[in-house]
């Protein structure tokens, strides 16, 4: 089922979520329809914030997109995406390489906006998949900047917060205009 995105500046997307003790047949039947959700909105990755649930649950998907290669390794060793992709992770924490790279973003819960935002160029993830099973895994390229923009979300930060001051000066007023819109 596809559900509602919620826009800048609805509340939720400020919230942190709960972490998520029991996997239920809500919690499959919300990360499915997540995933539905971002597929039908041509995203890599979706929040459980930006359906207006404020849970530590999100889905990414980066197969499909050539221009910004992935990696993914499990226990030291690469993995095929398709294999994996999409992803559904319960409370994810993650560990931030050292290396900084900076590369353009943009995000379903602000239509039309996107900016150049530094982030981590590799991270470790750990998570709890929909079986239960937890999983540690590195990542490097579009899927390593994609999970630190939902665990971002998953902690009430949005990408806006993360933009240079130049570039949210350049934003400014497409983010009144998303203000105006929601009153």
């Amino acid at each position: 089922m596809i559900l509602k995105i919620e826009k800048y500046p609805a509340p939720v997307l400020r919230a942190k979520g709960k972490t998520i003790a029991k996997i239920t047949a809500e919690i499959r039947e919300l990360a499915r329809d997540m995933i539905d959700t971002m597929e039908h909105a041509n995203g890599v990755g979706l929040a459980a914030q930006q359906v207006g649930r404020a849970l530590q649950l999100a889905v990414i998907d980066v197969l499909g997109v050539e221009d910004r290669p992935s990696t993914m390794s499990v226990e030291g060793k690469p993995v095929a995406l398709e294999k994996w992709m999409p992803l559904s992770l319960l409370n994810p924490k993650l560990v931030l390489g050292g290396l900084r790279e900076t590369g353009s973003e943009g995000c379903l819960s602000f239509p039309e906006i996107t900016s150049e935002i530094e982030r981590a160029a590799s991270v470790t993830a750990h998570a709890m998949l929909l079986d239960g099973r937890e999983v540690e895994f590195e990542a490097t390229g579009l899927l390593a900047r994609a999970l630190q923009h939902e665990v971002d979300h998953l902690n009430g930060i949005l990408f806006t917060d993360r933009m240079s001051s130049a570039n949210r000066v350049s934003v400014a007023g497409k983010l009144k205009r998303l203000q105006k819109d929601a009153k």
